[in-house]
């Protein structure tokens, strides 16, 4: 399969997933939680993943490399979506030193003295890396608009805390997101979207599994209960911020195996687009390498090849 062959098949998968830019979503009726592409199987999801995995450390290489790009991937879930897993999953292959993850929790009180952007902007990627926030800015819109009391800690002046609060955290998020993407870092947005059928069984598995308890806690429970509110929230978020460059994708998060292949595809799609490439040396510099080259040669034991990876070739 040809480099243009392999982008247009991960286009095609991925773009059902994609929130078009100014569109209004409704969850959760827009977006099957347990959609799967026609004619793929869970018995091929392994040779599929594989091959996604060890594109990601090809295309991490060349970024790398090139040091001109970075990429900010933002994964947002419910609890039990798979947030984790994705992430294991779908970065086993590439480089550690490239990479780097941020897991936002709610916020300390040193990182409450600054904007609701600070804490994530001191962990964006470098150019040549890749970065994943699990959990991110979007909390600011989730979590403290589901439970607004919250925002009495962020100790706001009074004109913050005016009508249309929301409504303005889209702007400023979208906002920054332009400046990142004008300055060379791409931002990556999934979303993998749960049941509530399939996040019962998956807190059912935690509660009777002994290894799995310590995933499990009573806040769990009580971010269920508040459903509907998240399912609105969520919807709210994916329609005000899915923008031409940082659009928003949904991915199908009741197979997980399904959800992983998704993850990898997105994120390779971004890399395919960047189409980072090895530096090329000058003349001069090709001219030094060939001088020393010819000086390892020369220093050969007698018998052996003077470039062992010439003759191999």
């Amino acid at each position: 399969m040809t480099g243009d062959d392999r982008a247009a098949s991960l286009r095609e998968l991925i773009g059902p997933l994609r929130v078009k830019p100014g569109s209004q979503v409704r969850l959760p009726g827009d977006f099957d939680p347990a959609y799967k592409a026609a004619g793929l199987k869970k018995k091929d999801s392994a040779e599929l993943l594989q091959a996604g995995i060890a594109l990601l450390a090809d295309y991490q290489a060349r970024l790398a490399a090139q040091d001109s790009y970075g990429v900010l991937v933002v994964l947002q879930a419910l609890d039990a979506a798979g947030k984790d897993g994705t992430i294991r999953h779908v970065m086993s292959g590439v480089n550690p030193q490239g990479v780097h993850v941020s897991s936002f929790k709610a916020p300390s009180a040193g990182e409450l003295d600054h904007d609701y952007l600070w804490r994530c902007a001191l962990r964006l990627p470098a150019r040549g890396e890749i970065a994943i926030f699990n959990r991110s800015h979007y909390e600011e819109v989730l979590v403290v608009r589901v439970h607004q009391e919250n925002l009495d800690r962020e100790r706001l002046p009074p004109p913050a805390l005016r009508k249309g609060i929301w409504e303005r955290r889209y702007r400023e998020i979208n906002d920054w997101e332009r400046y990142l993407t004008d300055n060379g870092f791409k931002v990556v947005k999934l979303f993998l979207n749960l049941s509530r059928e399939q996040q019962r069984i998956r807190f059912l598995k935690r509660i009777d599994l002994p290894e799995k308890n310590w995933k499990f806690s009573a806040a769990d429970a009580r971010e269920r209960e508040r459903w509907d509110d998240y399912q609105q929230a969520y919807s709210q978020l994916l329609s005000a911020t899915s923008t031409p460059w940082a659009p928003w994708y949904v991915i199908p998060a009741d197979r997980k195996w399904f959800a992983r292949i998704c993850a990898a595809a997105v994120i390779a799609q971004t890399l395919i687009e960047i189409d980072p490439h090895y530096p090329r040396v000058s003349q001069q510099e090709r001219r030094q390498l060939l001088e020393i080259r010819a000086q390892l040669e020369a220093q050969a034991p007698k018998g052996t090849a003077a470039d062992p990876f010439a003759a191999k070739g």
